[in-house]
C-alpha cells in the first residue's frame, strides 16, 4: 500500500507543477484534475482489486481456507472519498486551501506549496481507506477470517502508536485519521502475531521523533514508566450522515442510473430523483458505506447479503 500511495503522490506532484495559483480552480476542474482523480482512483481500484488474494494468501498461510464464499467488486471502492463523498469533490478543496492562503497574505509560491501538502493527504487518505474497507469486504467473504491486527509502520502518530498490535473482530471498523497508513493483519484464529506493541515501537524510534510525536512532556513520561496509551487520546470515530434518525455512514458514488449502486436498483425498481445541483438522477435509496454494513449488521450472513445488495460483492 505504502509504495502505491508513495507513486500516486509522485504523478500528483508531476502535474500540480503545471498548475498556477491564479488560475488553480479551473486548473483543477480542467485536464489537471481530472488527471489527479484517476491517478487516485486508479490507486484506488488497484489496492482493492488486491485485497480478496491478499485475504486468501494470509488465511492458507495459517491453515485455513483460501477460498471464498464471494467475489469482491473492486470497482465499489474506487471514485469515493474517505467521508463517502465523490472524490472530485475532495480533490478540488486543495484548490479552495491555495486561494485562502493568498487571501492570508502568502506569495503564490507558497500557497502552492500548501496546495500540494493538501492535495497529497486528501489523495493518500483515499487510497489507503479505501484499500482498508476492501481488505474488510474480503474478509467478511471468507469465512476463515476471524479478525484482524492492527499493524503499525514507522514514522507514525501516537494515535496510531498505542493501537498497534491491538485486535478487532473482522467487521469493527478500522479506526483512522488524514494521512493514516496503519494496515491489518486478518486472522483466522485469535491468536496474537508478530507485531510490535506501543512500548516496543516507542523504543525504536529516535528520541527526537519520540518527543515529536508524543510531546517532550509526554515522551520523557513514557520513558520514565507511563504507559503510552494513558499517554495518548487516541481519536476515534469518522463523520457520519445524519439519516431517518440515525447516524450512518452513506456515499452517492455508484447511485445514477449507470453506477454499480445504482444499476442492481434500476432492476430491481428502485425509484430515481435528480436532486438540485446534480446533473443526473440517483437512486432515492441511500447506499451505505461497507464499514457500515459491518457495523449494523446481526451476523455474518447478514452482512454477505447487505455487500451484495450494495453492489460491494457478488
Amino acid at each position: 500500500m505504502t509504495a502505491t500511495i508513495r507513486a500516486i503522490v509522485e504523478q500528483i506532484q508531476e502535474v500540480w507543477k503545471s498548475l498556477s495559483a491564479a488560475t488553480i480552480e479551473s486548473d483543477l476542474e480542467g485536464e489537471a484534475g481530472a488527471a489527479i482523480v484517476s491517478a487516485v482512483a486508479g490507486g484506488q481500484l488497484t489496492l482493492a482489486d488486491a485485497a480478496q488474494a491478499y485475504i486468501a494468501a494470509q488465511m492458507a498461510a495459517q491453515g485455513g481456507s483460501a477460498v471464498a464464499e464471494a467475489t469482491l467488486v473492486a470497482a465499489a471502492f474506487a471514485g469515493i472519498a474517505p467521508d463517502g463523498g465523490p472524490l472530485e469533490t475532495l480533490l478540488f478543496l486543495p484548490a479552495i486551501g491555495v486561494r485562502q492562503r493568498l487571501a492570508a497574505g502568502m506569495t503564490p509560491q507558497e500557497a502552492m506549496l500548501g496546495g500540494l501538502a493538501d492535495m497529497a493527504r486528501y489523495a493518500s487518505t483515499a487510497v489507503a481507506d479505501s484499500a482498508r474497507s476492501a481488505d474488510q469486504v474480503a474478509m467478511t467473504a471468507n469465512p476463515s477470517c476471524v479478525a484482524y491486527v492492527r499493524v503499525v509502520q514507522l514514522p507514525a502518530c501516537s494515535r496510531c502508536i498505542v493501537l498497534s498490535g491491538r485486535m478487532y473482530s473482522r467487521s469493527e471498523g478500522f479506526l483512522r485519521h488524514p494521512n493514516c497508513d496503519c494496515q491489518t493483519l486478518p486472522l483466522r484464529e485469535k491468536d496474537w502475531p508478530d507485531v510490535p506493541t506501543p512500548a516496543e515501537l516507542f523504543d525504536r524510534m529516535p528520541e527526537s521523533e519520540q518527543r515529536r510525536v508524543f510531546t517532550v512532556a509526554g515522551a520523557d513520561a513514557i520513558r520514565s514508566g507511563a504507559d503510552v496509551a494513558q499517554v495518548v487520546n487516541a481519536r476515534r470515530g469518522m463523520q457520519t450522515a445524519h439519516l431517518a434518525g440515525r447516524s450512518l455512514q452513506v456515499t452517492s458514488e455508484g447511485t445514477t442510473r449507470r453506477g454499480l449502486y445504482g444499476s442492481r436498483m434500476r432492476r430491481a425498481g428502485g425509484e430515481f430523483a435528480r436532486f438540485p445541483g446534480q446533473r443526473y438522477s440517483r437512486v432515492t435509496t441511500p447506499r451505505l458505506m461497507p464499514e457500515e454494513i459491518l457495523r449494523i449488521s446481526d451476523s455474518r450472513a447478514e452482512q454477505l447479503r447487505l455487500l451484495r445488495r450494495y453492489g460491494y460483492i457478488t
